[in-house]
């Protein structure tokens, strides 16, 4: 989770294959009314999310097995977005949070081409983000984005007891 630009896809490919579970972007399953908003640079309201968000719930988070992995990148901003998410996972969730400031993420997404998500958009995405280590969430992992994706992963691999990625 985190803002567009932290590195959402990036990290979460090499996770999922270093944990050999298998990668979703949550991009991917936006309604076309939603990636048009976007395109237009107009943030998404909560009515627009909902629908997306269930579809996460029921098509990537509900059916996943037992002893199955699978990682999702998704923005998952708010702690209401993160709740809505957890109630599809009855078994647990965990967050991996994508920590970075607002230059370093500002420079990444205006040099990336042909992505939905304009730069001029991320002032509202850090407007939006609810920060779970301030809300105490216990599920959620704060990252910093400033290793590389490689180091990042490594990170994450050990601390999810998975050892060094292959």
């Amino acid at each position: 989770m985190g803002v567009s630009g932290s590195g959402k896809t990036e990290v979460g490919r090499a996770l999922a294959a270093a944990l050999g579970g298998e990668f979703f972007d949550a991009d991917g399953f936006h309604p076309p009314a939603n990636v048009a908003k976007m395109s237009a640079g107009i943030p998404l309201t909560d009515e627009d999310r909902w629908p997306w968000f269930d579809r996460l719930g029921s098509e990537v988070i509900a059916p996943c097995a037992p002893g199955e992995t699978r990682v999702l990148a998704c923005s998952a901003l708010k702690k209401a977005y993160r709740d809505r998410l957890r109630a599809a996972a009855p078994g647990g969730l965990l967050f991996v949070h994508l920590v970075g400031d607002f230059e370093t993420i500002h420079g990444r997404m205006a040099a990336r081409q042909g992505h939905f998500m304009k730069a001029e958009m991320l002032r509202s995405q850090f407007a939006t983000l609810e920060d779970p280590a301030a809300l105490g969430e216990t599920d959620v992992l704060p990252v910093s984005i400033v290793p590389p994706v490689d180091a990042i992963v490594r990170d994450l691999a050990a601390r999810l007891g998975a050892g060094p990625p292959p």
